[in-house]
């Protein structure tokens, strides 16, 4: 099969997009990618992608639910694709494909931005190029991942890894997540804000993956103190809180409500307020004319060391640069 033209609309060259699918693939993680760059959101902003499926097989593809697929591009569609996309694999103990792997150290020898979701990590590292770099996948992978793929600085903690031009993700929601974040670093907050609005998800979510690994979790805790504390501290940022505050705030002693704050959120109330402080600089950064010495005080940091410190720490930039990369300005 000859490598598809790249279309050009306006003299532009189109952003190419293209989706790896394979025989026994997951419908949602495959989906995932395809709702945000592969339909036409064009009133929101959004570039009109060339958007490719592709797989290593030929003929129909199954999936995990009984029902199979078509996909009319081969590997040939990875040539001159921008973005390449794994959206996940099959099983872990299986080698993907030679030709693949082929296709991707070409693709990112020359440049192309590639991104693993979930257990497309395992692919993007049998290529070898995890290789000496940060990634994430699925927590219930994490450590057969970390046995197989020694040289990858594996981070199992969080929902996804920008590496430049390597990205990986966290299992399941977490691909969206990751997805959107691309989208915003190609096109920028507003329109990936639009798309995530769309599809009824936070735009960005701040966390890591403990807080999705199996655990008790109470069963009513929507309208009772923690949650009510939790929400008032929320829009309460630039106050400063301590485990002691708080807890008195919640009428609980400190060992209970350390114990039912963990059961709650799966963090600290440390790592929760610098969750919450970070997300709203984010967004303060992304939609007001602020200065980063005021989104530092509304936040809660208290100074802007203190915020570009704990920016650079959680994002490796700046808040400066991230305003610049998501506002244009």
């Amino acid at each position: 099969m000859a490598a598809p033209s790249r279309a050009k609309r306006g003299g532009a060259p189109r952003h190419i997009v293209a989706v790896v699918a394979f025989d026994r693939i997951s419908p949602f993680h495959l989906s995932v990618p395809c709702v945000v760059f592969g339909e036409d959101r064009s009133g929101g902003g959004l570039p009109d992608f060339d958007f490719r499926v592709c797989a290593a097989e030929t003929g129909a593809l199954t999936t995990t639910v009984g029902f199979s697929i078509a996909v009319t591009h081969g590997l040939e569609a990875l040539a001159d694709a921008d973005t390449i996309i794994v959206p996940s694999w099959r099983d872990p103990d299986e080698t993907p494909p030679a030709a693949l792997l082929a296709a991707l150290r070409a693709a990112h020898a020359r440049g192309a931005q590639l991104v693993g979701l979930c257990l497309g990590a395992f692919v993007l590292a049998a290529a070898g190029i995890l290789d000496d770099r940060p990634a994430s996948t699925h927590w219930a992978w994490a450590d057969d991942f970390a046995r197989r793929y020694p040289r990858v600085r594996l981070d199992p903690d969080v929902l996804y890894v920008d590496d430049g031009n390597v990205m990986t993700s966290a299992g399941t929601a977490a691909g969206l997540d990751c997805c959107l974040h691309v989208l915003r670093k190609m096109c920028g907050a507003q329109v990936a804000n639009y798309v995530a609005r769309r599809l009824v998800v936070p735009p960005h979510r701040q966390g890591g993956q403990a807080q999705f690994v199996q655990q008790p979790m109470p069963p009513n805790l929507r309208g009772d103190r923690l949650s009510g504390l939790l929400d008032w501290v929320s829009g309460n940022l630039d106050v400063p809180h301590t485990l002691d505050t708080l807890a008195g705030r919640a009428l609980m002693s400190r060992r209970t409500f350390t114990r039912r704050f963990r059961l709650a959120t799966g963090t600290t109330v440390g790592a929760w307020l610098l969750a919450q402080r970070l997300a709203r600089a984010q967004q303060l950064l992304e939609s007001t004319d602020e200065s980063v010495e005021a989104i530092a005080e509304i936040a809660g940091f208290g100074s802007t060391a203190s915020l570009r410190q704990h920016f650079a720490d959680a994002f490796r930039t700046s808040p400066s640069a991230w305003r610049r990369e998501f506002r244009g300005v």
